[in-house]
């Protein structure tokens, strides 16, 4: 089953949080209870057209990783796989390195 977003929505898919800190200290299950907001990009839609009728693209590719609200978009569950579907001006920030 293929997911395309329409207009300007993004589909994400939840990044697990990181179980080692980068200086190698576990951290416990229970001192992680908090669900990071960062998502790695599925699927892009092909963008919106602005009031003068040009296409805005969405900067963004598959397997980008990015952060967007708490509260934004909406969840599915596919295949027992959890996704998110927001709208592109709903992602915060793009995460590099």
């Amino acid at each position: 089953m293929k997911l395309i977003p329409m207009s300007d929505r993004v589909l994400l898919k939840w990044v697990e949080a990181e179980k080692v800190t980068k200086s190698g200290i576990f951290i416990p299950e229970t001192g992680n209870k908090e669900r990071p907001f960062m998502y790695e990009v599925v699927q892009v839609g092909p963008g919106k057209n602005d009031k003068d009728g040009s296409l805005v693209t969405i900067d963004l590719k598959p397997g980008d990783k990015v952060i967007c609200g708490q509260y934004s978009g909406d969840e599915v569950k596919l295949d027992w796989v959890e996704y998110k579907i927001v709208g592109y001006e709903y992602i915060l920030l793009k995460v590099e390195g």
